[in-house]
């Protein structure tokens, strides 16, 4: 399906939906799921003959080169923040998984030395602009700019209490979009005010500490591995979409989980908390049992 959806027709600038009628649907939310199930698969597969075998050389390329078809699709369409999403869950899943410091260590010194040279010959115009508009919105207020800086006013003039449903003056009146997808954030700052946007990243702060727990308290080091993907998923669409809105990190598209208006995302989310509460459900089994 990433493939096949490559030569479907451009919306907004990226081939990333199937269109059937009036439905249409995303494969890549869907695949979030796919790879975390068949990353710890081979994870598990890798470490029969013992837990340092992932540390090998061989064997890190192996689970690198299999995981990076589908990044690489993503890329293409091009979906940075979902792509940048499997980057996140992949790496917490390696690292639960028993990855030597030495590779961290040189993962964060070679993404220190390649973010300068992406940024001069390898990323498209396009993204370079979102990283010049982060860095000053005000460069182009009425162009590239011009959403960022609604959202921070629509955040900034809910106060404590908002402004009421409905009433909030930058999103009900045209000034920011989308407001149902991107920036549904600055739409519950706005109008519900800093108190039910805090309760919003608590309840969020709840759900990726319940998903640490279920993965530290697994059964085994497949639920363990996969708790921690889901984790991974979740955390970088809080702290991505939130930190965007707010113009703390650069806009790339990502969706607020069980809120942004969009069917495969609120799905693939469902399905993730399905296979949470499997994965607690046989641990309390266990415990029950013994």
């Amino acid at each position: 399906m990433l493939i096949a959806v490559l030569f479907t027709k451009p919306i907004n600038g990226a081939t990333s939906w199937f269109d059937i009628g009036s439905f249409s649907f995303q494969p890549g939310e869907f695949a979030k799921v796919f790879v975390i199930l068949f990353l710890a698969y081979i994870i598990t597969k890798v470490q029969i003959r013992g837990k340092d075998e992932i540390n090998r050389p061989t064997r890190l390329l192996i689970l690198l080169a299999a995981l990076g078809l589908p990044v690489l699709l993503i890329i293409k369409q091009p979906d940075y923040g979902t792509a940048a999403a499997f980057m996140v869950a992949i790496a917490m899943m390696l690292i639960t998984a028993g990855l030597d410091k030495r590779y961290i260590i040189g993962c964060v010194i070679l993404i220190v030395i390649a973010i300068p040279i992406a940024y001069n010959f390898i990323l498209p115009e396009h993204a370079k602009q979102r990283i010049d508009i982060f860095l000053n919105p005000e460069s182009d207020p009425r162009g590239a700019g011009y959403n960022i800086i609604q959202s921070k006013l629509a955040v900034g003039a809910g106060g404590l209490t908002g402004m009421g449903l409905l009433k909030g003056n930058q999103t009900q009146l045209g000034f920011l979009y989308p407001k149902t997808t991107d920036f549904i954030f600055a739409v519950i700052g706005e109008e519900m005010g800093f108190i039910v946007a805090v309760s919003v990243i608590i309840l969020y702060v709840f759900l990726i500490v319940k998903s640490l727990y279920v993965a530290k308290t697994a059964k085994d080091s497949v639920g363990s591995l996969i708790a921690t993907g889901i984790t991974g998923i979740f955390l970088f669409h809080m702290v991505e979409n939130i930190g965007m809105v707010m113009g703390l990190l650069p806009i790339t598209g990502v969706p607020l989980p069980f809120i942004s208006y969009g069917g495969s995302s609120l799905i693939t989310n469902f399905i993730c908390v399905g296979i949470l509460l499997n994965i607690s459900s046989k641990r309390q089994k266990t415990i029950f049992v013994k």
